[in-house]
């Protein structure tokens, strides 16, 4: 290359060539050196922005919670909560709140208020088996174990039932103690239709609480439709009694006793109701007066040994043979928690009572009420046991 540029170039020029190659080359090294560098810095940039985006995509989140993560929610005392826009993870306030939300999203429980026993882990399912049982938050008991719900992690506690005068503060204060939202779901024996549907909006499992909606919607309005073509005069009087000597009785317009007095004449008329699933405590005097025409035992009274007490045997229910053990699982069918088991009750009783006025029958609705609301396919047998006292 030299010998050649030697001959073609002026002599003047020749000594020249040696300092304007170095020149040169020293400019094409800090170029090249330059572009390397940018090169360099361009690669890592990208492969940092690469490692972050991937990080992002695994980890589901960019650290803040955007407001597409979030929505209020407007229970039914008209309180506005902050939730997830998508829940996964619930606990219930008490004994109504875990039977309700093991109708609609038992997959979504990741606790219990109280232990199932064996019949109910048989009909929800052995992942209940070792749940956590964290008890209840209001009510006479008021046993929750708020650390270990904290430790559970649920993104809502929810709670169900009757809307009872301070019940929103206690709401605001469980909210504010465990840092979790709490919302609560009126459920009314009229009106699980709405229930259902809020419960369904506020879980993201619009179907499933559509068809509760509907299937206990219709079991309310055909037994109140069949009531209201029956006089106040023809129904039946009824006592409703439980306790081990059965000197218990559930009180006429008393939240537990809903369904009787829906579908019959409650003759336990007491001034002062004794709200709690233990009923207000009576005498065979009292309850000779009042003679109900049928009686009513919830399981564990004397059901079994009534027939045979002589102390009872001028009861007209009693020596008519007029009495019945109200079914208890999975849970009480008329009360004791008064919840959508009631549902089952409302149908079951007036069908004992008045069964002329049906086109089905107490085996039809409670094989649908199981799978409807449970999921459970009940053999014959199953059905055969749960209601041999009961009709």
């Amino acid at each position: 290359m030299g010998k050649i540029m030697s001959k073609t170039l002026p002599q003047g020029k020749k000594r020249f060539v040696p300092g304007l190659c170095v020149v040169m080359l020293c400019f094409c090294l800090a170029f090249m050196a330059t572009g390397c560098n940018n090169n360099e810095n361009d690669v890592d940039q990208e492969t940092k922005q690469n490692e972050q985006a991937s990080t992002s995509e695994q980890s589901g989140s960019t650290g803040e919670v955007s407001e597409s993560d979030m929505r209020t929610f407007v229970d039914s005392l008209g309180r506005t909560v902050e939730l997830p826009a998508q829940i996964d993870a619930i606990a219930p306030s008490g004994h109504t709140a875990q039977q309700v939300l093991l109708t609609i999203a038992p997959e979504k429980m990741i606790g219990l208020a109280q232990e199932l026993t064996d019949y109910q882990i048989a009909v929800f399912g052995d992942q209940f088996t070792d749940a956590p049982v964290f008890g209840t938050a209001f009510g006479a008991k008021g046993d929750m174990n708020r650390e270990a719900v904290a430790a559970a992690g649920p993104q809502v506690i929810i709670d169900t039932g009757d809307a009872m005068d301070g019940l929103e503060e206690d709401l605001d204060n469980l909210q504010e103690q465990l840092g979790i939202p709490v919302v609560f779901v009126e459920t009314k024996l009229e009106d699980y239709g709405s229930a259902y549907k809020k419960l369904g909006e506020l879980l993201g499992v619009e179907d499933r609480g559509n068809e509760l909606s509907e299937y206990t919607q219709n079991a309310y309005d055909e037994v109140q439709a069949m009531m209201d073509s029956i006089p106040e005069t023809d129904r039946v009087n009824i006592a409703y009694l439980l306790g081990d000597g059965g000197l218990h009785a559930i009180a006429k317009d008393s939240f537990q006793g809903q369904v009787i007095d829906m579908v019959a004449n409650n003759v336990v008329v007491i001034e002062d109701i004794n709200p709690s699933g233990m009923g207000n405590e009576i005498d065979l005097e009292q309850l000779a007066l009042w003679d109900p025409e049928l009686i009513l035992f919830q399981a564990d009274s004397i059901y079994s040994s009534v027939g045979n007490d002589a102390a009872w045997s001028s009861m007209t229910a009693i020596a008519n043979d007029n009495y019945y053990e109200v079914p208890n699982d999975p849970w009480c069918w008329l009360n004791n928690p008064p919840t959508v088991n009631q549902v089952m009750g409302m149908q079951w009783l007036p069908r004992l009572l008045y069964p002329d006025r049906f086109d089905t029958t107490i085996e039809d609705v409670t094989k649908s009420y199981f799978k409807t609301l449970y999921n459970y396919e009940l053999s014959d047998s199953e059905l055969s046991d749960l209601i041999s006292h009961a009709q």
